[in-house]
């Protein structure tokens, strides 16, 4: 159990530090959802959690409640940061695609751990694609494409770890190029797509589009081995540095803390993304299994999105990095998996 703590506690610690360095109110505010995290982890390993996650009409129903959030942000929550992603409740903000996410993973955990002989079946399939569709629509619609990219992520990751025959892979990546051709042509907007192309062509638009990705790898190239110190880093303090607590937290903490911080902090993160597929191994039931693998994706995917924007391998997309970044709901829904994956290795 003690490799699922130490690799939060450092990523989180990490997280902490640069955050206080960036605004000292969002550092109050992150160690008051870290607080409610532990508490979330301390809860699961008091309760019958079990009997509640295993029960069909709760899983449904919290999948219900979650798309229902969704329809209600994309429909009328004010735009910020350039989406309807958040419902705000007085003082306080939250993205539901954050829950679905979770709803998303229970849902597909119940459904393919009682038909994982029957996966390659057509019905199946598809059944599974439009529990996918739904809150992945709603989301694009916001628009946030990364969101809706970490949802087919877990759909087609669950498909993959079920059992699916070669040809039936071949099929739902034909399947993937011809709805992402439909995608570029007719729902991604011209931000977004210039943003695909700045990967590839990453001299554009260098004032535009293309800015935050060439300030992120300048603050990365400038920082050596040990980086320029606390509260130092000129692309993070004086403002290059766009969304440096959250998108970029990566690139800023590389920058003040240097590559060592970054190798340590992805260092650790790789050990508990393997430390949650080692319990999803052990564990006993295939509901269990489902729920650590699905986890698994979900951080795996949201770093390699994170990550790799910031050095410019993928496109900017703005997810964030599992309890590095700056975010309520983000940090919510790492400590909701993570609560759920350590209840279920304590069993071992």
């Amino acid at each position: 159990m003690t490799s699922l703590f130490w690799p939060v506690i450092v990523i989180l610690l990490a997280g902490l530090i640069e955050i206080s360095s960036i605004s000292s109110h969002l550092f109050f505010l992150q160690l008051f959802w870290a607080g409610i995290g532990f508490l979330l982890v301390f809860l699961f390993t008091r309760i019958d959690w079990r009997s509640l996650l295993n029960h069909r009409s709760f899983i449904w129903g919290f999948y219900g409640f979650s798309v229902l959030l969704l329809v209600v942000a994309a429909a009328s929550s004010p735009i910020i940061r350039n989406t309807r992603s958040w419902i705000v409740l007085g003082p306080m903000s939250f993205q539901p695609v954050e829950l679905a996410k979770i709803a998303l993973i229970l849902v597909y955990a119940q459904y393919f751990s009682r038909r994982h002989l029957a996966v390659a079946r057509w019905g199946n399939i598809f059944t599974s694609f439009l529990l996918f569709s739904v809150p992945a629509g709603l989301t694009a619609i916001q628009p946030d494409l990364g969101s809706a990219l970490i949802l087919f992520g877990i759909w087609f990751g669950f498909l993959l770890v079920s059992g699916l025959p070669r040809n039936r892979v071949l099929i739902a990546f034909l399947l993937f190029a011809v709805v992402g051709l439909f995608m570029w042509q007719s729902v991604l907007k011209d931000y977004q797509r210039e943003r695909i192309r700045g990967v590839f062509y990453p001299e554009e638009n260098a004032r535009t589009i293309n800015y935050s990705v060439i300030q992120s790898k300048i603050a990365i190239g400038s920082a050596g081995l040990f980086g320029k110190g606390y509260h130092q880093g000129p692309q993070t303090q004086l403002g290059f540095l766009t969304e440096p607590s959250n998108d970029f937290i990566l690139a800023a903490l590389i920058e003040e803390w240097g590559l060592a911080a970054g190798f340590a902090v992805v260092g650790a993160f790789l050990a508990f993304v393997l430390a949650v597929l080692r319990v999803g191994i052990a564990a006993g039931q295939n509901f269990e299994k489902f729920i650590c693998l699905g986890a698994a994706m979900v951080f795996g995917l949201h770093f390699l999105l994170n990550a790799g924007s910031a050095i410019g391998i993928f496109p900017v997309v703005g997810v964030t990095f599992p309890f590095l970044s700056y975010g309520g709901s983000s940090l919510f829904t790492s400590f909701f998996l993570f609560a759920i994956v350590y209840a279920i290795a304590r069993k071992f």
